[in-house]
């Protein structure tokens, strides 16, 4: 039945009001949440500059990055537009929003057909631009049900409109990319074409392109390490849209989507990549604080001594301490999206890590085979079994598993048959983590197989630290065995004892008894032991005794000298530990870290200067300002003369003494100094080399000094040290790129060339 007029004007007047309430309820919706009564609203100063934490880069002095330093997932570098490729960039505006360079943040299309899926329940389509996505990412919190998703909704679009008033489309775009996390600890796209594709977001082909933005969508459900079927479909489905869009031609877009997905997956951790020991070293000394000494234990006195020197002399100790941002705050080396440049050459370093693998495998093996079968392993047949028992306790005591029972109460019994137990567990090999079933007590003997080693390189004219490895497996053994660890030095002292004797007059030439000596100390007589049974009984030269590493010859210098006056030069040579002035000094039963080693042989090729190691060159701020920059202290510790007198022995040692192996084996010809050293029972073994330009040091031994070689042969420094360095020489020459050249030689006086001077 027609309705009458009349009806038909009462009809109209209904829903006019009807839509003219509903009109003034939106915009006062709207006027609420623009003045901040309904939901938040982030205040202009917060749209201007966008919460947006930043990861810090770290990266090497041939601008490869290193690592980066974030929080949780946080593993966001944002990047600027013109440094995304255009591919990704028209992959998102035809899968996301085709309109978006049409609007103001807010599509009208896309508005209606959301508002009618959020009333119909119905799977229409999502309507959000990618302002409103990217209001969504930087400022709504998650919505608990539709009610308050319907509420999110309006102030999502505020917020957009805000958002494009104060940014250019491209800033958008940029923003929205560098927000968005791609799983995987890839935040950002910058890190997403880096873990996914090991690729820059500049370089990416369409096919990585289209398969990235796919994720947008739901990065979950279209990851591709996980679903690569499922990644592939949409990803085509991206293809697709940029034909509809005139992004790529029909055969362009048939032809990709054919192609296989292929991924060069790089898993972002920070036990993993290049230099792990290294990155994790600067962390804490960058986050350092002020030492307070009642933070200290009564035996960490040492250990506090060094680090308030280091807060009181070393500018990049507790670097985020001591230096602010302009408003006052502290910088936050997860957030603040700093760069930090270091002297770390990308290529030395895998130089040294690739010489430390090699060896380590090997020497490892060696070690597996001398322990096959015998009950004490991996400890020496010299310990008793109560002492074995003793050194396992202290390991079952300060694991995880341990500290876990005794929090829930467990008692000694229960702790005890918890750790004789098998139970399933992964244990290190150097071919991959292994799953197997052992008990506790033996996994953690067997991990106290493994030994462990420290090596660092550097350059003695500049302290520019170029190499630095911590250990054989960082993600198994994170003690670093180059700055944290300390061990006994043997031989390697005997430099320091002859340099002393060099500044006091004497010469490489000088005669000396080479036989068996007894000193009288306040602790009775002294009779050092001595390898070697050569020309026992002749007169034998400083530089013969030296290149012999002659036990006898160190005894009866350091009896003509006294142990202060050789405590004192080793702690100008940059030795910072306790040294006890004892005799036996001359003989190297003092712990020092590979760091101060390769720091104290810098003075030889340097001419007797001494230069502390250069860790960073600067560090700039996100904006790119420097906000810290160093450079290397140096100082004089012996004269010119003295150093031209070691180098001509120290050279010997590589030319035809103890560190011969270098020449023999390993075909090294450059002019080099160095010297080996072993300790007591084969515990530690030491190399120290440098050429005119390089100066680099190795320890390898056990995991505690109990854990070692029964055989002289292969528990030695030549044999347990030595080989890392040189193939860690014979990488370095062997790239040109680098400038290390076999025909660098020391400047020298004549009458101290290599040519020149005595047997």
């Amino acid at each position: 039945m027609a309705l009458t007029e009349e009806r038909r004007i009462g009809f109209r007047k209904v829903f006019w009001k009807i839509f003219g309430i509903g009109l003034a309820v939106v915009v006062l919706l709207f006027f609420l949440i623009s003045i901040g009564w309904i939901g938040y609203l982030p205040e202009i100063r917060e749209l201007q500059n966008p919460i947006n934490k930043s990861a810090t880069e770290i990266y090497s002095s041939d601008a490869q990055l290193l690592g980066r330093y974030y929080k949780g997932r946080d593993n966001r570098v944002p990047i600027n537009y013109n440094e995304i490729d255009k591919d990704i960039i028209n992959a998102l505006i035809a899968t996301e929003d085709i309109r978006f360079y049409k609007h103001s943040g807010i599509d009208l299309r896309g508005l209606i057909r959301a508002v009618f899926g959020v009333l119909t329940r119905s799977n229409s389509g999502g309507g959000s631009t990618i302002t409103q996505q990217l209001a969504k990412q930087l400022y709504s919190p998650g919505a608990g049900n539709i009610i308050e998703r319907a509420f999110q909704k309006p102030i999502e679009w505020v917020i957009a409109v805000k958002l494009e008033r104060m940014y250019s489309k491209e800033e958008i775009i940029a923003m929205y990319l560098n927000q968005f996390d791609f799983l995987n600890n890839a935040v950002g796209i910058k890190s997403a074409s880096h873990v996914y594709f090991n690729s820059p977001a500049d370089k990416l082909n369409i096919q990585e392109a289209a398969t990235l933005v796919g994720m947008c969508k739901n990065p979950s459900y279209f990851n591709p390490l996980r679903y690569n079927e499922r990644s592939s479909s949409r990803r085509n489905v991206v293809l697709d849209q940029m034909r509809k869009a005139g992004f790529l031609t029909e055969n362009e877009s048939d032809s990709i989507k054919k192609l296989p997905l292929i991924l060069d997956y790089k898993r972002v951790d920070h036990k993993e990549g290049l230099a792990p020991y290294f990155r994790e070293y600067l962390r804490k000394v960058l986050t350092a604080k002020k030492p307070v000494k009642s933070d200290y234990a009564d035996w960490q006195k040492e250990t506090y001594e060094n680090d308030k020197w280091s807060w009181e002399n070393d500018p990049l100790y507790g670097f985020f301490e001591k230096n602010k941002k302009s408003d006052g705050s502290k910088y936050d080396i997860y957030t603040d999206g700093l760069k930090i440049y270091t002297t770390i050459d990308s290529r030395m370093q895998r130089y040294a890590e690739e010489a430390v693998d090699q060896h380590m495998q090997s020497i490892q093996k060696q070690f597996f085979s001398e322990k096959k079968g015998r009950k004490y392993a991996p400890f020496s047949r010299d310990l008793t079994t109560a002492e074995v028992s003793s050194i396992m306790q202290s390991a079952v005591n300060q694991s995880e598993r341990y500290r876990k029972l005794k929090k829930e109460g467990a008692g000694k019994e229960e702790i005890d048959k918890s750790f004789n137990t098998k139970t399933e567990m992964r244990v290190f090999t150097y071919n991959g983590w292994v799953d197997t079933v052992m008990t506790p007590m033996d996994s953690i003997r067997y991990h106290k197989h493994f030994l462990r080693c420290g090596f660092m390189s550097m350059d003695p004219a500049d302290g520019h630290v170029k190499a630095y490895v911590g250990g054989p497996d960082f993600t198994a053994f994170q003690y670093d065995m180059v700055t944290l660890g300390r061990r006994q030095i043997g031989s390697t002292v005997k430099p320091y004892l002859y340099t002393l004797c060099m500044e006091e007059g004497m010469s490489p030439c000088d005669m000396v008894l080479n036989e068996p000596i007894t000193i009288m100390t306040s602790s009775g007589p002294w009779s050092p032991r001595n390898a070697s049974s050569r020309r026992i009984g002749e007169m034998v030269t400083l530089r013969w005794g030296l290149k012999e590493s002659n036990n006898w010859i160190s005894a009866r210098l350091m009896n003509q000298f006294t142990p202060e006056a050789l405590v004192k030069l080793m702690h100008s040579f940059g030795i910072k530990g306790k040294i006890d002035p004892v005799v036996s000094l001359a003989l190297g039963p003092v712990e020092v870290s590979v760091a101060e080693m390769v720091d104290a042989y810098t003075a030889f090729p340097s001419r007797g200067i001494r230069v502390d190691p250069l860790y960073v060159s600067h560090i700039e701020d996100a904006n790119g300002n420097i906000i810290g920059s160093f450079t290397p202290r140096m100082e004089e510790i012996f004269s010119e003369e003295t150093a031209f007198k070691m180098i001509y022995m120290m050279r010997s040692v590589i030319d035809d003494g103890t560190g011969s192996r270098v020449r023999r084996v390993y075909g090294l010809t450059m002019p080099m100094g160095g010297k080996t050293g072993t300790t007591n029972n084969n515990s530690d073994g030491w190399f120290m080399g440098y050429t005119p330009k390089l100066v680099s040091g190795v320890w390898v031994g056990g995991e505690e000094r109990s854990i070692r070689f029964d055989s002289m042969a292969q528990g030695q420094g030549a044999a347990m040290a030595l080989p890392i360095w040189a193939n860690y020489m014979k990488k370095v020459l062997a790239d040109k790129q680098l400038g290390y050249k076999v025909t660098d030689d020391f400047k020298v006086s004549s009458e101290w060339s290599s040519e020149a001077g005595c047997e």
